[in-house]
């Protein structure tokens, strides 16, 4: 207890420890021009080739300026319910869908209001903040080892875990930030469907659903939603290319919707109404079925050349086939921290497989030695450059 402050101290998202490092280092904000943000998760916000245009504008008037609903605009919670049952053959429809202000806040939210006796499983290779979310709200955790030994794949079996009796909640990113390792097929449908009714819960995390070629999604194996634990996340922030409007949503069953609807009748009080506006541009029919075409094909094809050259430099890769992150390993010489410190100097940085680990054990960790490379915000004129820097780095 600290009784000089009247708050608790947060500590920031690992990401933000190491773009400080870098502020403070090279003496701009990464992303700024002549940086290399090859740590920061976001795509690019630009028309990529093949794909459609970004929007430029949205028409708002005095309606659009009121409170928005709890639950999020009908018109958006309709459309995306649409979006779902027409690619994925669900049938969910406007009460199961809630509209957030970004990813993240849902996924809070969902983990607020867990029931006490719950108890979350997360792989020890995850997401960053799912651990400080977890840790801030003192939940019930348990890490599932994701290792070079199970390949980063942790089985179902290695999910669920031996406690029959324990209620649990499975917590995942599918594809997996920040590995790429993507859930599909005969292996996605098992994990829903031995984790998502009677004693477990699946609450599955899609934000780079587009960045897997097919895209893919947990709900064309649930029969009915409203007679399931199952919570899946979605978000504008990736496959839609507009991190900047602050628009995600949860799909459940209506009456785990009815309650998060409640809390935000007095804790978010809705999301911005231009911004809901704005992401039914980014869902118009013709311009989904481009972008779910041409966003998993740019990024494959990213994916692809700069795995290539970095096997050719000498790092080791672990990535899947989704995101657009590798999941590299370099040499036990040599810690992502100490790599940070040599491009720092040449206006790149890396995420440090550290900040993944869920166990936190920092410099201990068996991570300190990977790390996470982005290629969503690069430009594919970027590429040599990027090479030589990275190959230039790794053998100073």
């Amino acid at each position: 207890m600290n009784k000089e402050s009247f708050l608790t101290h947060v500590p920031p998202m690992g990401i933000y420890e190491t773009l400080y490092a870098f502020q403070n280092s090279f003496g701009s904000y990464m992303g700024e021009k002549g940086t290399h943000p090859w740590s920061q998760g976001f795509p690019l916000t630009t028309q990529i080739p093949g794909g459609p245009e970004i929007p430029s504008s949205i028409k708002i008037n005095a309606e659009d300026l009121k409170y928005p609903k709890a639950w999020g605009q009908p018109e958006l919670r309709h459309t995306i319910a649409e979006y779902y049952n027409h690619y994925y053959n669900s049938s969910i429809d406007v009460e199961n869908v809630m509209i957030f202000a970004g990813g993240r806040p849902g996924l809070i939210a969902l983990l607020m209001f867990l029931e006490p006796d719950i108890k979350t499983h997360i792989a020890s290779t995850e997401y960053t903040p799912y651990y400080d979310m977890l840790r801030l709200m003192n939940k019930k955790y348990h890490i599932v080892d994701s290792t070079i030994d199970n390949h980063f794949y942790p089985s179902v079996d290695e999910y669920l875990g031996h406690e029959s009796n324990q209620r649990k909640l499975l917590l995942l990113s599918n594809p997996c930030n920040p590995t790429g390792i993507t859930r599909t097929g005969d292996e996605l449908k098992e994990l829903v469907q031995r984790s998502s009714y009677g004693m477990n819960g699946l609450l599955i995390d899609e934000a780079y659903e587009l960045f897997h070629n097919p895209p893919v999604s947990a709900i064309q194996f649930i029969d009915d939603i409203n007679n399931s634990n199952l919570f899946i996340a979605g978000a504008a922030t990736k496959g839609l290319q507009a991190p900047g409007i602050r628009i995600g949503w949860v799909i459940a069953s209506k009456k785990y919707i009815e309650i998060l609807g409640n809390f935000s009748s007095f804790g978010m009080g809705g999301v911005s109404r231009p911004s809901q506006l704005y992401a039914l541009k980014l869902f118009d029919k013709k311009r989904i079925k481009t972008s779910r075409k041409a966003v998993p094909e740019f990024y494959d094809s990213q994916r692809n050349r700069y795995g290539k050259c970095f096997k050719e430099i000498g790092l080791k890769l672990y990535s899947g086939e989704g995101g657009f992150y590798h999941w590299c390993k370099l040499n036990d010489n040599l810690t992502g921290a100490q790599l940070n410190e040599r491009l720092f100097k040449e206006g790149a940085a890396i995420l440090k497989g550290t900040d993944c680990d869920m166990y936190r054990l920092e410099e201990n960790s068996h991570l300190k030695h990977f790390f996470r490379f982005s290629f969503g915000p690069l430009l594919p004129d970027s590429f040599e450059s990027d090479i030589e820097i990275l190959d230039n780095a790794l053998n100073k």
